[in-house]
């Protein structure tokens, strides 16, 4: 009976400690949420809907809410073109290698960097922080991979930029908040050297930190071009995302040449519209669907870097 009480009183109390200006409060702040959600997914909606319209109507602005024209033209252009199938394949080993190489360097230079004992560890950790800020730019970059052999590699499409200051200063900062260096000196008691506490026990204790670096460099590298605009001439070794860039234009170089039969450049640029619309589609599908799935340990990300620095 007591406990029956205790509960009613503080259901009472939960609902007469909550003023009209909390609720007010509760309200506005669901209404920009949704307004919020309203501005983020509709493009990418817009963009669905599009890609399976007829081009004609999406030109003319009649494409808001609803597809009209129903097509999958364009996906079959995309999927029916060998090189998206190479960019994809392209993409995925330099994902993984990137991902593979990152957590190899940042784990232990994570660990390493938070242990008060490593000597010179503010001068280490402020020649780190000092990259945030300052860099050489491109050109120098570009040297450097030069002058390594890996221009036109696979190697230089990942590894300039397997290490990001950011991801290792949250790294450092989940060891230093999560690893107690009491833990240490017991596993140093019980005869345990440094290699033996970071494999055994760090590294079984660092899930969450491993699991947030791979999703930070995965999404990362798949979306990024840029490395291999600059180092790569072979097209056979494009990423998706310079595969893509390819096929649009030369949709819009073949579009706009003017020696064409009118009834075929029209054609053309109606298959061009219908690609765009694909290709964009096909390059986000994985991460769209991936993303649900794993935006707890986005989260967990942001939170861990944000408790101390």
């Amino acid at each position: 009976m007591v406990k029956g009480d205790r509960v009613m009183s503080q259901t009472n109390f939960s609902k007469i400690g909550r003023s009209k200006g909390d609720k007010a409060f509760d309200t506005i702040n669901f209404i920009i949420s949704i307004l919020i959600l309203i501005v983020i997914l509709y493009p990418l909606y817009l963009i669905v809907i599009s890609s399976i319209s007829d081009p004609n109507l999406v030109n003319s602005g009649q494409i808001t809410f609803w597809p009209k024209g129903i097509t999958l033209k364009g996906y079959e252009l995309t999927f029916g073109n060998s090189n998206i199938w190479m960019g994809y394949r392209n993409t995925i080993m330099y994902t993984v290698l990137n991902v593979a190489l990152s957590l190899f360097i940042i784990i232990p230079a994570g660990y390493a960097l938070s242990r008060r004992d490593l000597p010179g560890r503010n001068i280490f950790m402020f020649l780190i922080v000092f990259t945030m800020f300052f860099s050489g730019g491109i050109i120098p970059k570009y040297l450097v991979v030069r002058g390594l052999g890996m221009i036109n590699t696979i190697w230089a499409v990942f590894v300039p930029s397997a290490v990001s200051v950011f991801n290792l200063i949250v790294t450092r900062t989940f060891f230093a908040t999560t690893i107690p260096e009491e833990l240490l000196d017991s596993a140093k008691i019980d005869g345990a050297s440094n290699t033996n506490f970071f494999f055994r026990i760090v590294i079984p204790l660092s899930f969450p930190i491993i699991a947030v670096m791979a999703l930070f460099n995965a999404v990362s590298e798949w979306n990024s071009f840029f490395p291999a605009l600059i180092y790569l001439s072979d097209y056979a070794l494009y990423p998706l995302q310079l595969i893509i860039r390819e096929i649009l234009l030369a949709s819009s170089v073949n579009a706009l040449d003017e020696g064409m039969d009118p009834q075929e450049l029209r054609e053309m640029q109606q298959a061009a519209e219908l690609v765009k619309y694909a290709v964009i589609m096909v390059a986000s599908i994985p991460m769209l669907i991936l993303y649900p799935f794993l935006q707890r340990y986005f989260v967990q990300g942001v939170m861990i870097g944000s408790i101390k620095g």
